[in-house]
């Protein structure tokens, strides 16, 4: 009997339901391409982890391309799964002999169905969200790395059956990005190769040859090299389907297996999810825990009819590794002064996560665990001090820093403890308190591994920088103008997103300097907090949507500044900053609705050609599911997540928005590209990558 026989036929629970991975001994699916069984396919069954791949037992496929195999070695715990299928003739090419090219893989995790499917899909699949795992077939990773990859690999395959998964097929997901085509559009190249189309895995294995020339020899190494190098032959890879399969004479659509594929060629073959819920809308900071679980600080309530002059805060978002959200439907977690949490969010050593307050203009602190409320339920507000908080770290010796956008000052909370907190950087006539620190329009924050706290002054074109141990000893460094985000590599440099960088025109220039740098000066006294807020967004984005641009500076720890850096354009509205295991700095630009990956300071982590500051994505960055995008991050795994936070911006700006449309301001998703980056450890503490 079939292997699909079997699955129509079955009704008992062993067959439907996942099953620990100690305790199964045996695995039986079918080993198939477009539907068509692969004969005689060598199955291995391996056990990943840190060290060299474990194989577990391994078995023969048969005419019908079942097999069955038992594993004979005890797992560790939590062993993370996968499946190999080499070689075998697809019994659409019968008489061509076993296909030595063909290698087909399906990552199943520590849970496993009794039934799996090996075909393209899962080969897809398997090949992104472990990309950044694989050498050749082998798979090598962190635990928590490899288990967030296996964990993915559902949301795009349903691994009994081969078919589509639940995520890539769900609302919003097939019908709003070209992620299902191009999926779908993958595993129909793989399959031309797999079945023996004349020249197929020749032209298939030049086009997947990565930029460092080392041609693949099998259907598993192109998947990967594409999936590492999605820019890399974009429409040459695409110029493959009509070699391949061609519309037939008199015909509308291809004889392919899958339905959508694509009918234009993407700029890059990025394979990105969208995922809401939790209480995620209008997202400002987020950042990822120890867990690699993504938080999220929600601006306004979702279903409000929030705009820019009159808003309804909301709480904090968690979503687990693979998109599910964690956090209650709605509010998201609430209490302990919770009211429009901004751009702070960060962890602590002892499970706290330190936020900071837009409207509510207070700090609150949650339990990790659990998103419970630690903090008053007031919030901490520092007798009435605060304004609209912004950036929040967490250095390493357990100190918080935060930074008031509001009113132009600081927050030091030494060892955590807010009864010891004081507000330092405060100006009086123009002159600063203590020393020579000074601050405008703080947003920012990070420390450097010099002990050094940065802080990004969104009001003026400087980056603030002092001991942290000696806060009056500060300095100012020139970037460009309105820098919002800041990240600091392995080797101490920062990188700061200018949201309006550096204006060419005068007419722009001075526009920019009357509108940022005198926008709170000449409304206070005639204003309202929340008025004078409100204004200064609406005249940022005037800026930034009538002038695109925005670029990005590097300050060297020395205080030599790199850049800035635009990558020819494709950088507008720079909101979010990220930095990747290899160095490499990850920008998400609001206006152009996109993300790109510019090569960092350690160039020999870069393709060959590029040097520190270059694109290495393609002319538009990395597109997919992208609105107004802000924070930006990379898990443990390599997969970079970003979050829209706005949709509407003429129902957000508008003191009177039309009904329709008036709970249209706040964007409602994240979404998620998968294997793009070199994994880092989590949480990124004090804004400093930490390599796995």
């Amino acid at each position: 009997m079939s292997y699909f026989m079997k699955l129509g036929a079955s009704t008992t629970a062993a067959a439907l339901i996942a099953v620990s991975a100690a305790a199964q001994e045996r695995l039986e699916g079918t080993v198939s391409v477009g539907g068509v069984p692969i004969a005689g396919a060598n199955v291995s069954v391996w056990q990943a982890g840190p060290d060299e791949p474990r194989r577990l037992g391994s078995a023969r496929a048969n005419d019908n391309g079942d097999y069955h195999l038992s594993i004979a070695d005890e797992l560790d715990d939590g062993a993370v799964l996968y499946l190999v299928a080499n070689g075998g003739e697809a019994r659409s090419a019968a008489g061509t002999g076993s296909n030595p090219a063909t290698t087909l893989m399906a990552l199943v995790g520590s849970e496993i169905p009794a039934l799996v499917t090996i075909n393209e899909l899962t080969t897809v699949a398997s090949a992104f969200v472990a990309a950044q795992f694989l050498n050749g077939s082998d798979i090598r990773g962190t635990d928590l790395g490899l288990k967030i990859a296996s964990r993915n690999v559902p949301n795009f395959v349903n691994l009994e059956t081969g078919a589509l998964g639940p995520v890539i097929s769900d609302t919003l997901n097939a019908p709003r990005t070209t992620t299902l085509a191009k999926f779908n559009t993958l595993g129909i190249l793989l399959s031309g190769c797999v079945t023996a189309i004349p020249d197929a895995c020749d032209k298939l294995f030049a086009a997947a040859t990565p930029p460092d020339g080392s041609v693949p020899t099998d259907t598993l190494q192109a998947a990967q090299n594409i999936a590492r190098h999605p820019w890399h032959n974009a429409g040459e890879l695409f110029g493959l389907l009509d070699e391949f399969y061609p519309i037939p004479d008199g015909a509308r659509y291809r004889d392919v297996a899958h339905v959508p594929y694509l009918f234009y060629a993407p700029s890059a073959w990025t394979l990105s999810l969208v995922y809401g819920g939790g209480g995620f809308y209008g997202v400002g900071g987020a950042a990822l825990d120890a867990d690699g679980n993504f938080w999220t600080n929600n601006n306004w309530l979702i279903g409000s009819q929030t705009t820019i002059f009159k808003q309804f805060g909301a709480g904090v978002g968690r979503f687990d590794t693979d998109g599910t959200p964690l956090s209650p439907a709605i509010t998201g977690y609430t209490g302990g002064g919770l009211d429009s949490p901004g751009w702070g969010i960060a962890f602590s050593g002892d499970d706290k996560v330190w936020l900071t307050n837009l409207i509510g203009r207070t700090i609150s602190v949650l339990d990790r665990k659990t998103g419970e409320p630690l903090s008053p339920e007031g919030g901490y507000d520092f007798d009435g001090k605060l304004g609209d908080m912004q950036g929040v770290i967490v250095a390493p010796n357990g100190d918080v820093w935060t930074v008031d956008n509001g009113n132009s000052q600081i927050v030091h909370i030494p060892g955590g403890d807010p009864d010891k907190g004081r507000i330092l950087g405060r100006t009086v006539d123009g002159k600063p308190e203590m020393g020579t620190l000074q601050v405008k329009g703080p947003f920012g924050i990070a420390i450097d591994p010099q002990n050094r706290i940065l802080i990004t002054n969104s009001s003026s074109d400087t980056v603030t920088r002092f001991p942290a141990d000696d806060p009056g000893n500060a300095e100012e460094i020139k970037v460009g103008f309105s820098p919002h985000a800041i990240s600091i590599d392995s080797q101490g440099n920062a990188w700061v997103g200018n949201l309006v960088g550096h204006p060419g025109a005068i007419e722009k220039l001075e526009l920019v300097k009357q509108t940022i740098e005198s926008k709170i000066a000449t409304r206070k006294g005639t204003e309202s907090a929340d008025e004078i807020s409100a204004h200064m967004w609406v005249n940022l984005w005037e800026i930034i949507s009538e002038y695109p641009g925005g670029d990005i500076s590097m300050i060297r720890p020395d205080g030599t500044v790199l850049g800035p850096f635009n990558a020819d354009g494709a950088i507008t509205g720079p909101w979010g900053v990220a930095i990747d295991g290899n160095d490499n700095v990850w920008v998400a630009s609001s206006t152009s609705h996109s993300i790109t990956q510019l090569c960092g300071f350690r160039t020999e982590t870069c393709p060959p050609g590029v040097t520190t500051g270059d694109p290495i994505t393609p002319s538009e960055g990395y597109v997919g599911g992208l609105q107004i995008v802000a924070p930006i991050g990379v898990d443990p795994a390599g997969n970079v997540w970003v979050g829209n936070g706005w949709d509407n911006t003429v129902t957000g700006f508008s003191e009177d928005p039309g009904e329709a449309l008036s709970t249209r301001f706040p964007a409602s998703t994240i979404v998620v590209f998968y294997g793009a980056a070199k994994p880092v450890k989590t949480p990124v503490m004090g804004g400093q990558v930490r390599m796995p």
